[in-house]
């Protein structure tokens, strides 16, 4: 079984996608320089947003996320995994970890990639303003 599910955000000037570990993506509408893992801001979901279907698909270990950043003609693809106890009840944020912590605000865990290894010209996309298009593919096992 598959779920599609699609969140449209945009970049923001203070995009500087640091972070070794995480990357996030927001509803809130401003960025400090100090959030480094932030990628895009003004999504049109957050954690507590996305489908019920998603919400326990990705709350399963085994389940594949595929997620496909689109930017400014720049695609990525991350995959990562679902895992025991994430809940997606956060209002505003979506976090995808390399680690396996989990809180209100994780979507996945063992993600290939972090903020820090998004392709550049991605980010730089990012921080001109370009609107994003963020596709998740959750494949159940």
């Amino acid at each position: 079984m598959e779920i599609i599910e699609t969140i449209h955000c945009r970049g923001h000037k203070n995009v500087r996608a640091l972070h070794k570990s995480t990357f996030e993506i927001t509803k809130e509408t401003d960025l400090s320089p100090n959030g480094d893992c932030i990628i895009a801001v003004g999504a049109d979901k957050g954690a507590a947003d996305l489908s019920p279907e998603l919400r326990r698909a990705l709350g399963n270990s085994g389940t594949i996320l595929t997620t496909t950043l689109s930017c400014g003609g720049v695609t990525a693809v991350i995959r990562s995994e679902g895992f025991s106890g994430i809940t997606l009840t956060h209002e505003t944020d979506l976090v995808w970890r390399r680690s396996t912590f989990v809180c209100s605000r994780t979507i996945s865990v063992y993600s290939d990639h972090t903020a820090y290894q998004l392709p550049r010209e991605l980010v730089e996309k990012l921080q001109n303003e370009e609107e994003m298009t963020v596709t998740l593919r959750a494949e159940l096992p």
